[in-house]
């Protein structure tokens, strides 16, 4: 019987060691993968979780700001086209006025019944 127990005795330390030896193997497979991965992420120049994010909310942000910036433009180009067309109806409104006075005072005061009337 005692051979057969220390059969058992050294099977068991054989798939104790065993177990040790893969679990070790295992553990280095891991940090291998691990280190082939991280030089891969490094040579692909790729970017932490984080940056992402926080480029993602200034762009957000930017995008909102462009959007309020485009609408103010808009708004001033209005106000500059009705600030335009003002100007151009009271220039020549004044340009009429101008041109009807002339008009008028050149037919009183040119011709001989003009001056007949003033003379006499």
């Amino acid at each position: 019987m005692q051979t057969s127990n220390r059969l058992f005795e050294d099977l068991a330390r054989v798939a104790s060691g065993a177990l040790s030896t893969l679990s070790g193997l295992r553990e280095e497979v891991e940090t291998r993968i691990r280190e082939r991965i991280e030089r891969l992420v490094v040579e692909m120049d790729l970017v932490p979780r984080e940056e992402f994010d926080a480029v993602r909310e200034m762009l957000a942000r930017a995008r909102e700001e462009q959007e309020r910036l485009a609408e103010r433009v808009s708004a001033l180009e209005e106000r500059i086209k009705a600030l335009e067309a003002r100007r151009r109806s009271s220039t020549s409104a004044r340009k009429t006025t101008r041109a009807g006075s002339r008009r008028r005072g050149g037919e009183e005061g040119s011709g001989p019944a003009s001056s007949g009337a003033s003379s006499g």
